[in-house]
């Protein structure tokens, strides 16, 4: 097996004194750094010391824009037509790159976070117009959706997409990724097997059965309790397979 896989990390999520996630460890291991811009967490601060771990590695610089609700980090779910979730993607966009300009970085993705990347998901017509917002706001950004059917679908409307798998995150047998509340330690050694069999062309699902996936990133989050080990276990079964850690190129 040759060629190349971008590895993503959903990152800078820390808000003032209090820190979540192994952003500095799993930097040097990853190629793309998604950092979150207010609204599910991080702040300011945390938004520029991103974008200055994202320099310091070479990583290519993404905003991870979700849903208004500290209080539930994002994953509860928000009654968003279009173009409440098209602005709600720019306004946060927008923010990270006054901070990338700042320190010289370019920013070349988006990818929304939690509830706000589910509804993408499940809705042709919100997932239209945050595509639509994206390409007006920067026709050189890359937008990370879910392999299938979303990713497909922006493709096709013309829209520079990466097509998203997940390292550490069950599917469900109807190819949903089954989002965990509680957060728990994943084995290190499962995710590897999970990124062995999505560069392979396939994934399993909860119920044993094998599902096609077509990855172009396959992402680690930094929060996840064990998140380096994780990291260590996906880079070396990748090394193994003599595939490139490269960010994505559509």
């Amino acid at each position: 097996m040759t060629g190349t896989i971008d590895l993503n990390v959903d990152g800078g999520e820390s808000l003032g004194r209090w820190r979540l996630g192994a952003d500095e460890a799993l930097a040097p291991l990853v190629s793309s750094l998604n950092v979150a811009c207010g609204w599910h967490a991080g702040d300011a601060g945390t938004m520029a010391a991103s974008v200055r771990l994202a320099k310091h590695h070479g990583l290519a610089l993404g905003s991870h824009p979700g849903f208004p609700d500290l209080i539930g980090f994002g994953r509860r779910e928000m009654a968003f037509s279009p173009d409440d979730a098209a602005q709600a993607v720019l306004y946060q966009t927008g923010a990270l790159r006054a901070f990338a300009d700042q320190q010289g970085v370019a920013l070349a993705h988006v990818k929304a976070h939690g509830s706000l990347y589910g509804l993408l998901m499940r809705d042709d017509n919100v997932s239209d117009a945050v595509a639509d917002a994206i390409g007006e706001m920067d026709s050189t950004l890359i937008q990370f959706l879910p392999a299938g059917h979303a990713a497909d679908r922006q493709r096709r409307r013309g829209h520079r997409v990466a097509a998203e798998a997940f390292a550490d995150l069950e599917y469900a047998d109807d190819g949903r990724i089954v989002i965990d509340p509680e957060n728990r330690r994943r084995d290190p050694e499962w995710c590897a097997e999970q990124v062995q069999a999505i560069l392979g062309g396939h994934v399993r699902t909860a119920d044993g059965s094998v599902m096609p996936i077509q990855a172009d990133t396959v992402c680690l989050h930094s929060d996840r309790p064990g998140a380096e080990a994780n990291a260590h276990a996906v880079t070396r079964t990748v090394a193994a397979l003599g595939i490139a850690v490269r960010p994505p190129s559509p």
